[in-house]
């Protein structure tokens, strides 16, 4: 029996950096399953840089606010225009809410094409990209097992996966000349997240995964004394940058360089895949660095690492800290000759020559 004409499938999610990588674990075995690439439904200015050209990833419908009043959008009707030229076919809703659902309503996807993600929730101990693993493997009513087998899991490596590509390499090259880092091996340290961007610098000690300066600083001397021939690296987005530089001069120390002013995610990406290791706060570039192959101890706050700790194909080290005060998880109570103790146990990656091509 042949399969039912149909649009190739659809992916919906509308999240953070680091939800989009960890989507990866989803697309790869749709993909391999269909026989096809998997089309996202997404919004926020990450997320066409970072999975344009990845494995299995086709057209990438792009939104900047699924949250608009419809009759205020210039975009939303747009997408409706284009999902209904897509036609019917199966959707994987990944959004925790509904905010988009009525996107697909306006396009006329029935539900028997939807499968939402609400309706198959995490199972004890269930690793987030298990989950999305797990919901490749569920087709909306609409189609069965004998239109579409089964993808063979065993021959999909479980984890996230980023492909880094030699335009990335060339740019990374050359940005890294103009920033006089030149052909050093490279040490990255990410401090902030989405939570001090919006927060700002006055709030810092609002956010779970804030750690102080003054600990960050006795981090970066450790390295900068063990490690004398690298370049310490400290990531960011622009709004991190002047959080960066309070940081650096604290710190107080040669060879050291904040290039959050001045870091487009396919330069981060090229960055990380370049990189001997990475000391983050749990946040979206410790996914990007674990999908790209890139060693690190990650700091925890609040959230659980047996949900979102790090996890990539490529099988590098993460080492993972969380510390607790008053019996409840706090990021405050890792110190920081934890985070020295964990580098030092760390398999860091061999350093790699600066892309010539």
């Amino acid at each position: 029996m042949s399969a039912p004409t149909r649009a190739r499938p659809l992916i919906v999610r509308c999240g953070a950096f680091g939800d989009m990588v960890l989507l990866t674990a989803l697309i790869r075995p749709l993909s391999a399953r269909f026989g096809t690439p998997v089309d996202i439904l997404t919004s926020g200015p990450w997320s066409a840089p970072l999975l344009q050209g990845q494995p299995g990833v086709g057209d990438i419908l792009q939104l900047q606010s699924r949250k608009t009043p419809y009759w205020l959008s210039i975009e939303q009707p747009r997408v409706v225009r284009e999902l209904k030229e897509r036609g019917a076919g199966p959707v994987w809703y990944c959004d925790g809410n509904d905010a988009a659902l009525h996107l697909l309503k306006r396009a006329r996807i029935a539900d028997e094409w939807i499968v939402s993600v609400k309706d198959h929730g995490l199972r004890h101990g269930e690793h987030a990209t298990e989950q999305w693993r797990r919901l490749a493997q569920i087709l909306p009513a609409r189609l069965s097992d004998s239109d579409i087998p089964p993808a063979p899991l065993a021959n999909i490596a479980a984890g996230c996966v980023i492909e880094v590509h030699d335009a990335q390499r060339r740019d990374l090259r050359d940005f890294l000349m103009r920033r006089d880092v030149g052909d050093a091996p490279l040490i990255l340290m990410q401090i902030g997240n989405k939570r001090t961007m919006r927060r700002g610098l006055k709030r810092l000690a609002a956010n779970s995964k804030y750690w102080p300066n003054e600990r960050w600083a006795q981090v970066l001397r450790y390295l900068r004394e063990h490690h004398p021939d690298h370049a310490l690296v400290l990531l960011g987005t622009g709004p991190e940058f002047e959080l960066n530089e309070e940081l650096r001069a604290l710190a107080n120390i040669g060879g050291l360089y904040n290039v959050a002013d001045e870091l487009p995610i396919p330069r981060l990406l090229a960055l990380l895949d370049r990189a001997r290791g990475l000391v983050t706060v749990d946040s979206g570039p410790a996914h990007a660095a674990a999908a790209v192959g890139c060693p690190q101890v990650v700091l925890f706050g609040k959230a659980l690492p047996s949900l979102y700790r790090p996890w990539g194909a490529a099988g590098a080290d993460v080492k993972v800290l969380q510390g607790h005060i008053a019996g409840q998880p706090d990021m405050l109570g890792i110190t920081p000759q934890a985070v020295i103790s964990a580098w030092g146990e760390l398999a860091m990656r061999p350093p790699r020559a600066a892309y010539r091509g």
